[in-house]
């Protein structure tokens, strides 16, 4: 009985950092080490979601629409450090579940530079009644290393080739790229221990229906080979305005049982005057 209301909550707690990386990637060629270059990113864009406080709040919902947490997500300007930002979010279950398994997680991951790359990442998750985790991990993108604790475990440091994004990171730098259709362009993301040299490409154009109304989309699907911290099974879409401002207005992800989709239900970014959010009904 306690394995289903473990099983969502698993699911809601990464929802937004993990379940947009998980389909097959191709190979890359030997002993060649991709990074996403400045030139694939666009500076306008970068600069509008790191302009000061964007908040993101998704409803996140489970194969035929039943609602089963929220997500609640923030960037802001780190105070103690120039040109830095976190990029926070926090999970919290819906409905029956919340009694039964209640799920009260929290993520920071600090970003700096031009192409804010991650340098900190810290989990804490409070599932069920007393289960406590926490996670930390350090990037030295110069030395290109990566250092990793759970909880009081010893330190584990992992060495790399080249720059990494985390899962967070890269869901933003995402928002970002340069996307041409028939091109996938590299994310390296470390998960699972190892760097992952993520592809990302633009599907389509569409037209589709979001909270500022109908508004024209980049359909776009990110394709890897890890697993990230839980299992995952199909494809993941996710749909950003076609605009300065880029923002995630749905992500649908199919997993081992059933589906799941995280749908925009509130915005706010001072440098996005033009997007206007309909009242709600």
């Amino acid at each position: 009985m306690r394995f289903f209301p473990r099983f969502l909550s698993t699911l809601i707690s990464l929802l937004f950092t993990l379940l947009w990386l998980h389909h097959a990637v191709a190979e890359t060629a030997m002993n060649t080490v991709l990074e996403t270059q400045p030139t694939q990113v666009d500076p306008a864009v970068l600069a509008t979601v790191f302009s000061g406080t964007e908040s993101l709040h998704y409803a996140v919902s489970w194969s035929g629409g039943v609602k089963i947490g929220d997500i609640y997500m923030e960037i802001t300007p780190e105070k103690a450090k120039s040109e830095a930002y976190t990029i926070s979010a926090k999970v919290k279950d819906y409905g029956p579940l919340k009694l039964i398994y209640p799920v009260d997680d929290t993520f920071r991951c600090s970003v700096s530079g031009p192409m804010k790359l991650p340098y900190r990442y810290e989990v804490r998750q409070n599932e069920g009644y007393g289960r406590k985790i926490h996670r930390l991990t350090l990037y030295d993108q110069l030395a290109h290393t990566v250092r990793y604790q759970k909880n009081k475990e010893p330190q584990e440091q992992f060495d790399i080739e080249g720059t990494v994004y985390n899962e967070f990171a890269s869901f933003i730098i995402t928002r970002a790229l340069l996307f041409k259709e028939g091109e996938e362009i590299v994310v390296p993301t470390f998960a699972d221990k190892k760097r992952n040299e993520v592809r990302v490409a633009l599907l389509q154009r569409e037209q589709r229906e979001t909270i500022f109304g109908k508004k024209a989309t980049l359909k776009v699907q990110p394709k890897m080979e890890f697993k990230g911290l839980y299992e995952k099974s199909g494809n993941t879409i996710l749909w950003l305005t076609d605009d300065r401002c880029r923002v995630p207005v749905e992500i649908h992800s199919k997993i081992v049982v059933g589906s799941l989709v995280a749908e925009l239900v509130a915005y706010s970014n001072p440098a996005c005057t033009e997007l206007v959010q309909r009242p709600a009904r």
